[in-house]
């Protein structure tokens, strides 16, 4: 990444605030504003959130489910910890089954919300990022079916492009209500979507 890029970024609103606030990222405000939208995180909630690091949307669900609550950070990269006993985090990769099984050791139930910011590897060429970015939502998918509760609520990013409708679809199947959007504070000309689901139905 090259000067120009690190200009730009130490003009975004989003950046500097992030630093004024003590956020450890930008996308921090990604979660805040689709969460004062759509209430996705309630005091006392149990939260997994897959592909975690540096930890900013984890920063703010330990805002939103109090001390109460617990939320659980997995990244192949290491997450800092926050110094709070309802946080856990896994390094590792959430697909692999021994992770799942330290996920569920740690939330000894249902999640009540399953949040994911993660993005695939970038190879610059756009269709094999979205093919990319499908097959890692697939995956969060898969671990919402095995650990969210019924009527919990799921949040995922997704890169837009073929396969962006059917999976739409795929996840009103399983979804009382779901909603495509974009908040205020994703970068202009990103090509990511935010897919909201509220009150999963549980496996079929």
């Amino acid at each position: 990444m090259g000067r120009r890029w690190y200009l730009e970024r130490k003009r975004d609103y989003y950046y500097k605030s992030a630093k004024k606030q003590k956020y450890r990222s930008r996308a921090s405000y990604k979660l805040l504003q689709l969460d004062n939208r759509f209430k996705l995180i309630r005091k006392g909630d149990k939260v997994v959130d897959l592909g975690a690091a540096p930890g900013g949307w984890s920063q703010v669900a330990l805002e939103k489910v109090g001390d109460d609550g617990l939320v659980i950070a997995v990244d192949i990269k290491p997450i800092k910890p926050f110094p709070v006993d309802n946080f856990h985090a896994i390094k590792g990769d959430f697909t692999d089954e021994k992770v799942q099984e330290k996920i569920g050791e740690l939330l000894g139930g249902k999640a009540d919300v399953i949040i994911s910011d993660a993005s695939p590897s970038l190879s610059g060429i756009k269709n094999i990022d979205q093919l990319r970015s499908l097959e890692l939502v697939e995956n969060v998918i898969k671990v919402a079916d095995r650990f969210l509760k019924k009527g919990g609520n799921l949040l995922v990013k997704v890169f837009q492009g073929p396969g962006f409708n059917e999976l739409l679809k795929k996840l009103r199947s399983s979804f009382m209500r779901v909603k495509s959007t974009k908040p205020a504070s994703s970068r202009k000309g990103s090509p990511e979507m935010y897919i909201v689901c509220k009150g999963f139905k549980g496996v079929k």
